[in-house]
């Protein structure tokens, strides 16, 4: 099914969107919002910069973005995957709870925020140039990875994993990041880290036409919480 965004509005889109069980590819994108909202069993192809909230709710379907998306992309989402061949804005990623969201350049502040984990759900979010600050504000599961492939320096914005309490951070960087919160540790990745997300590693190379050589060509550094020093304890009398 083919349909023209701006000709329909994002209320008529998203309706049409919902109602179908057939693969969707939408042009003359402009800004319409929630596209793909909850949906699932259909892949929606994307020409043009759609509107905040993209994938909101997300569980199975997938989105592909053909250029540059919006704030709150993949917003609680469930289960899928968003492919974006372009920047994303921010809270790319907020409270995600399962899937994956691949970035082929930046995305904005605060991605990752609230991330969760739950038993087999595990998100992931992969970003293949830099972020803003407050990466993995409050991470609390999953994956985040920051490839920097367009950058000289430290890939990510201030203030990153403040308040993370779970999940991992994994920031493909020339040198070690300065300033990290007291709830954060930074060890360099070794061979059994790498080989954990090489599977993210690998989709991304084929999604985007990266190869393995340029990615696996600087170092890693991951980031965990720091177990002696809980963000709780930011919250009660010690």
């Amino acid at each position: 099914m083919n349909l023209l965004a701006h000709d329909l509005g994002y209320r008529s889109l998203n309706e049409i969107i919902r109602n179908t069980d057939e693969d969707v590819v939408i042009d003359r994108c402009y800004g319409e919002r929630f596209i793909g909202s909850g949906a699932s069993g259909k892949t929606i192809t994307i020409n043009g910069t759609p509107g905040n909230a993209l994938g909101a709710y997300l569980d199975g379907a997938t989105i592909v973005v053909n250029g540059n998306a919006q704030d709150a992309v993949g917003d609680t989402m469930n289960d899928g995957k968003i492919i974006i061949n372009g920047n994303a804005g921010d809270a790319l990623g907020y409270a995600m709870r399962g899937g994956k969201i691949y970035v082929k350049g930046d995305s904005g502040y605060r991605t990752g925020i609230h991330m969760k984990e739950y038993k087999d759900k595990k998100p992931v979010i992969v970003v293949g140039g830099t972020t803003g600050s407050f990466l993995g504000e409050y991470l609390a599961g999953g994956i985040i990875i920051v490839l920097g492939l367009n950058s000289e320096d430290v890939p990510v914005g201030n203030f990153t994993g403040t308040g993370m309490h779970g999940g991992q951070i994994f920031i493909r960087s020339p040198k070690k990041l300065k300033y990290l919160p007291k709830q954060v540790c930074m060890n360099t990745a070794d061979e059994s880290d790498i080989d954990s997300i090489k599977e993210y590693l690998t989709e991304f190379s084929e999604l985007f036409g990266v190869d393995m050589d340029e990615i696996l060509g600087r170092p890693f550094y991951k980031l965990t919480p720091n177990a002696k020093n809980p963000y709780k304890q930011m919250y009660t009398y010690n």
